[in-house]
């Protein structure tokens, strides 16, 4: 069921449209160098959008992927394509499947041959290529973000399956509260849509049932689709009340929920990351101490896997549930709802980086107090703009270690003469 042209791609509508990058680029691969960094969750679309390129522009299409290659299987793909272009004057696409994978030296093998020309690199990646991917083929590629598929476009996934000849082919037929079941269990990943609905479509074939109902779907597959289906509780319906439970500090309720989620074979790597959202978002600075625990929580997910990480996953929940609560790092919202409504001004110039040659010349640096000159570290001296400078980003609560904030922030008003610290 894999896409042959862009069209036929559903679920990314932000980046197929008439002149988007993805466009231009399946138009003119065959001519152009640009590269392209696909970053996305599973089963959305990244090895598809490589595939179909390299299809609609007739380059040479070469895959590989970093959990099994290595340099040697790199320059072999640079080599076959360097030999495609003298011989055939074709272009060659090289798909690099987890890219982030390879390390920083590792993906440096590939450097020259995207600034030649030589290929154009389509790099998949299912993390933050900020981090992961190396900076000089960060700077030349154009940077796509995919988004997990909605249970509409997963629907009409499947949908367009039941009868397509490389699909069902017809071969049996589904309820529509059967497909929306599958896809909603799916949680944006088509692959996994399409796979169960096979499995589910092989079950009935050797039964000779001529449709699918959803009880059929829960008799092949009871785990996968009560979890969020048979008593009528969605997935977001679920991931919230494990949220509010966290923030609402009650602790049985916080692993119910955790054990609804793992049970129903949630991503455990999704399951940390919401805690360590709220880590910050609902305990913050009343208790910094969540925020590691939570963090080693999600690397023990990666470093362990499941079932063990159930453990760590659990004390990270709890640590977010019985910690004390403040919502007071969220004054980040406020200062960038300040910043992109142009209430910035020049940094004063007191502040500016007075170190490199001809920045004093120019007044930078002039009339700053160091605070380490002074009793306590403290000196009253401005650190925000003009236009901003009223501002109060951050208010603590009374609340845990967010008492003892309050207690110094009123205490260094008091020295500094400053109200407003």
């Amino acid at each position: 069921m894999r896409p042959t042209t862009l069209d036929q791609i559903i679920g990314q509508d932000h980046l197929i449209f008439p002149g988007a990058p993805l466009m231009r680029l399946a138009s003119y691969a065959s001519t152009a160098s640009t590269s392209v960094l696909l970053w996305g969750p599973p089963g959305t679309g990244k090895t598809t959008i490589a595939s179909v390129i390299a299809h609609e522009t007739g380059s040479r299409f070469i895959e590989l992927s970093a959990t099994s290659a290595g340099v040697a299987d790199v320059r072999k793909a640079l080599a076959a394509a360097q030999t495609e272009l003298d011989m055939n004057d074709r272009r060659s696409i090289i798909f690099l499947d987890e890219i982030h994978r390879f390390s920083k030296a590792q993906q440096d093998v590939l450097l020259p041959a995207v600034e030649s020309g030589l290929i154009t690199l389509i790099g998949a990646t299912t993390e933050n290529p900020s981090f992961s991917v190396n900076s000089a083929l960060m700077s030349r590629s154009v940077l796509l973000t995919l988004h997990p598929l909605d249970e509409a476009a997963i629907v009409a996934v499947m949908m367009t399956a039941l009868d397509a000849q490389a699909g069902l082919n017809g071969c049996v037929g589904f309820d529509m509260d059967a497909i929306q079941s599958m896809a909603r269990h799916a949680t944006g990943d088509a692959r996994q849509a399409l796979t169960l609905m096979e499995t589910v479509a092989e079950a009935a074939v050797a039964q000779n049932r001529q449709n699918v109902d959803i009880d059929f779907v829960l008799t092949v597959a009871p785990t996968a689709i009560s979890r969020y289906d048979r008593d009528g509780d969605q997935h977001y319906d679920v991931i919230s009340a494990f949220i509010k439970s966290m923030r609402g500090s009650d602790p049985q309720a916080t692993l119910h929920w955790l054990a609804r989620l793992i049970e129903a074979g949630e991503d455990p790597r999704f399951i940390a990351r919401r805690i360590v959202v709220h880590a910050s978002e609902d305990v913050g600075m009343a208790d910094p101490s969540v925020l590691p625990v939570a963090v080693a929580a999600a690397q023990a997910v990666q470093l362990i896997g499941m079932p063990e990480a159930r453990i760590n996953l659990a004390q990270a929940a709890l640590a977010v549930a019985m910690a004390p609560k403040s919502p007071a790092v969220m004054g980040i919202d406020i200062a960038l709802a300040d910043v992109r409504a142009g209430r910035t001004g020049e940094v004063p110039m007191h502040l500016r980086d007075a170190h490199y040659p001809g920045a004093k010349a120019l007044g930078h640096g002039n009339g700053y107090l160091f605070p380490h000159d002074f009793p306590h570290g403290l000196v009253n001296q401005a650190y925000l703009p003009s236009r901003a400078s009223s501002a109060r980003y951050y208010e603590p609560t009374i609340n845990g270690f967010e008492q003892t904030i309050t207690a110094r922030m009123e205490a260094i008003a008091r020295i500094t003469g400053n109200q407003t610290p």
